[in-house]
Order: C-alpha cells, then structure tokens, then sequence
C-alpha cells in the first residue's frame, strides 16, 4: 500500500525518524515541484468526478484552448 502525507514542515522531522526505524516501511520524500503536481493531478480527478457525476458543469474544449 503506497500513502501520501502531508505533514507540518515543523513535525515532519519526528515522524520520518519514527518510519525509518520501522523495517516494513519505506520512505520517499517528494520534491516541491513533484508534490504540487500530484496535488493538483488529485484536484483534476476530483473536477473530473463532478463533471462525469452531474454535480458540475464541464466547460467547451475551444474556450479552454483560447485561454491557454
């Protein structure tokens, strides 16, 4: 099982020391750029979800492309 955490910058210290003792777990930590685009990926599934659900509208595919 793979989990992400977001942890307090000022706790993150104990806890990372508290899962390298444990043998069963491995760590990995995430560099700024790679952890916002997995927070924005995670915020595009859930939009994403709405829209397929009915609970949001999805926008027109030529409006997005003239506001890139």
């Amino acid at each position: 099982m793979k989990l992400l955490l977001d942890i307090q910058d000022n706790k993150a210290d104990a806890l990372m020391k508290v899962l390298k003792d444990l043998r069963y777990v491995k760590t990995q930590m995430l560099s700024p750029a790679k952890a916002q685009f997995l927070t924005e990926l995670k915020e595009a599934v859930t939009e994403l979800n709405l829209v397929k659900a009915g609970k949001k509208k999805a926008r027109n595919a030529e409006d997005f492309l003239h506001e890139l």
